[in-house]
């Protein structure tokens, strides 16, 4: 079991992590931005549930593999600047056909979900630092450093979810404003697009 002070002191540090700029919070801001609280909260849950992924990785020992591996690294960071490309080009789409005059069909709860799921699960970056951040608060006195290392990812993971779904909450508000202008949903849908083409050149180049 971790000690309070342990906790304590890596809650802070995880809630700090959350509120630095990152592709995670331009997600979120974005999809809340266009698509209301709810979806902002939906991309949230999905960037959540990867960390499970990323945690339990560092816990068996497959993120070392991807830390040491070119080979998986690389395949992983492929993997997920396709998947940004592909959304950058859905959301220049429909940037095209709100000018257009054409209805965009709107994106579901569960697919922003899935959306947060893969974009966080495919990103190599998280992987490694999950294998540098997490086991600097374990304690080989503690009990299981398996164990040890998931209460951990429950803790960021919690984290997490406070500052992202502040970010869903508030994007949500303000986009909601700015959905009301003629001309705003082409203007978010472009910003959207533009986030994602540079998130996805971002990962591209990333090493590890």
């Amino acid at each position: 079991m971790l000690a309070i002070d342990t906790v304590t002191v890596f809650f802070t540090a995880a809630l700090l992590l959350a509120l630095t700029p990152g592709p995670d919070n331009l997600f979120v801001l974005t999809q809340a931005a266009l698509g209301g609280r709810r979806m902002g909260l939906s991309v949230t849950a999905g960037l959540c549930t990867g960390l499970i992924v990323h945690t339990a990785l560092v816990a068996v020992g497959v993120a070392g593999v991807i830390a040491t591996s070119e080979l998986a690294f690389n395949a992983l960071k492929f993997a997920g600047a396709g998947y940004l490309l592909y959304l950058a080009w859905g959301a220049f789409r429909s940037s095209a056909e709100t000018e257009s005059g054409r209805d965009v069909v709107a994106t579901s709860a569960a697919s922003l979900y899935l959306r947060g799921i893969v974009m966080n699960v495919t990103n190599p970056k998280v992987a490694i630092f999950f294998l540098a951040f997490l086991p600097q608060f374990t304690d080989p006195n503690a009990g299981s450093m398996a164990l040890q290392i998931l209460q951990l990812g429950g803790w960021f993971m919690l984290a997490t979810l406070l500052v992202f779904g502040g970010v869903a909450w508030f994007s949500g508000i303000v986009g909601g404003w700015l959905r009301a202008s003629p001309r705003a949903p082409k203007l978010m849908h472009t910003t959207a697009g533009v986030v994602f083409l540079l998130l996805a050149v971002r990962l591209l180049i990333a090493e590890r």
